[in-house]
């Protein structure tokens, strides 16, 4: 069996690949920061990111952060596994990260530039938004009486269990490349998904439409972070909904 670490291993999408490895019969080592025996912060690595990736064959590296540090902790994995002779890494990144000018996007367009050139064996997937990132935005909008999205915004939720399957797929084949996008199966307006999630939560608020500027908006509009060719998941957000929900969201 392969032995895999998996960074972020405790994250929404980590332990979803950690448990399906596992379920294969794969030795699985979890990193995050507060879980032992492998607490490390990629940020600073250290002897303890040593000890993590000695004699593993595959990475697969789900920890990130909106609020900074990819990178520094992109270089300090990819030099560490280069020392422990890591055959595979594996990176999960977000389609549109080179047509969206959004700061977090950049970001992970950075890593997996970092990712291609490191001299690795490496594969590069990209998914669109997880329902429950579009929950989590909608909860903070839906705080003030009035339900304002960006205007004409679309979207492409898919569920994060169909992205860690394709992940445990991915480690345990070879390196890889770029491959294929990972969508969800139904491009949305926002507006819609707003009052889908409204109708599960059984609030009442008005939902607007509110015009922004911005190249980062327009990207956005433009759909530049949706993949409709690449439409390939099962599950719906309102399948997402009353799961979480209830019977509301139907």
């Amino acid at each position: 069996m392969t032995t895999i670490l998996v960074t972020g291993g405790t994250g929404t999408l980590g332990r979803l690949v950690v448990e399906r490895l596992r379920a294969d019969g794969h030795e699985v080592r979890v990193l995050s920061r507060r879980t032992p025996p492998y607490a490390v912060d990629l940020r600073t690595g250290g002897a303890g990111l040593d000890a993590a990736l000695a004699g593993a064959e595959t990475v697969v590296h789900c920890a990130s952060s909106p609020r900074g540090g990819d990178e520094q902790a992109a270089r300090n994995l990819l030099a560490a596994a280069r020392r422990a002779g890591v055959g595979h890494l594996l990176y999960i990144s977000i389609v549109g990260v080179d047509r969206v000018p959004f700061p977090y996007y950049r970001t992970k367009l950075a890593v997996e530039r970092m990712v291609e050139e490191s001299g690795l064996g490496w594969t590069v997937l990209r998914a669109t938004q997880f329902h429950d990132l579009v929950v989590t935005l909608l909860q903070g909008l839906a705080k003030s009486p009035v339900l304002a999205v960006p205007a004409g915004v679309p979207d492409q939720p898919v569920e994060v269990a169909e992205v860690a399957e394709r992940l445990a797929e991915l480690a345990l084949a070879a390196p890889a490349g770029r491959v294929p996008d990972l969508g969800g199966p139904q491009v949305r307006t926002f507006d819609s998904l707003a009052r889908a999630y409204l109708r599960a939560t059984g609030r009442r608020r008005p939902v607007v439409r509110v015009p922004l500027f911005g190249k980062v908006y327009r990207a956005f509009r433009a759909g530049g972070h949706t993949a409709p060719e690449r439409a390939v998941g099962k599950g719906t957000f309102e399948e997402y909904l009353e799961r979480r929900f209830g019977q509301g969201a139907r």
